[in-house]
């Protein structure tokens, strides 16, 4: 057959292999929102820790000068607390300060055990555990006191039973979490060193005071209301005020510092 044959038609070239290459991203578009589940909460852990901080001084306010001069939030003091009961200086009691003791360290033991459970990869969730427990245990502590007499032994055991084993539970929580400077709620001493030290003044640059001041303002402030509260009222107020702020961070704390 003759003639010409009709011309052949250039095949396409072949399509690269692999993902294709993303759109460039438009800088106009706003950002995505965070998916870090540890984000989700309100309130931040350390703004968190400054609160809970100031709720150690308000407890320690309630049981010190309602409960006969007994700490349950902080530790230190009551060892030397401790140390006056058994050299028989008056106004102290043995069996207060060393049920006080006891339950704080059943407290801090529970709390490792709670954080080695639910806290694997994560702080917001073992921060909410323990501080949903906290609010708890401070709000059967304000029914108890509210329901029956300050001065019963019975009170006074539950109620120091109560708050030194929440405290427990939360200390050991809050040093699991690690935040910098922050990492109890109840001991200022070693805050106060390392304020002090690390200042200008003491030769350093003075760049981790502000959090250090912060922690310390909270304990005072919180020992201050605490202690009005107490000369003022009875010992129920101020720990439903302790058992609600617990709640409301326990509902809104973040694993985010």
């Amino acid at each position: 057959m003759t003639g010409t044959e009709p011309p052949i038609e250039p095949s396409e070239p072949p399509k690269p292999s692999g993902p294709e290459p993303s759109e460039p991203s438009d800088p106009s578009k706003p950002p995505e929102p965070s998916r870090d589940p540890e984000a989700r909460g309100g309130v931040r852990l350390v703004p968190a820790l400054l609160a809970l901080t100031a709720i150690s001084g308000l407890v320690d306010a309630v049981t010190f000068l309602g409960l006969g001069h007994v700490f349950t939030a902080n530790m230190t003091g009551n060892v030397v607390v401790l140390g006056f009961a058994a050299a028989g200086a008056p106004g102290f009691s043995v069996p207060h300060t060393a049920t006080s003791l006891v339950c704080f360290l059943v407290g801090a033991a529970t709390g490792g055990r709670v954080v080695r459970r639910v806290g694997e990869g994560s702080r917001r969730t073992p921060a909410r555990v323990v501080l949903a427990a906290e609010a708890l245990l401070l709000g059967v502590s304000a029914a108890v006191a509210s329901a029956t007499s300050d001065d019963a032994p019975a009170t006074v055991y539950t109620i120091i039973t109560l708050t030194a084993f929440a405290m427990g539970l939360r200390n050991a929580t809050v040093r699991k979490l690690a935040v910098r400077d922050l990492t109890t709620t109840t001991v200022v001493t070693m805050t106060l060193t390392g304020l002090a030290s690390d200042s200008r003044a003491g030769g350093g640059t003075g760049r981790r005071s502000p959090r250090r001041t912060a922690a310390v303002a909270a304990m005072f402030s919180g020992a201050v209301l605490g202690a009005v509260l107490v000369l003022h009222n009875d010992l129920a107020i101020p720990l439903l005020l302790a058992a609600t702020t617990s709640a409301v961070l326990a509902l809104t704390v973040s694993g985010k510092e």
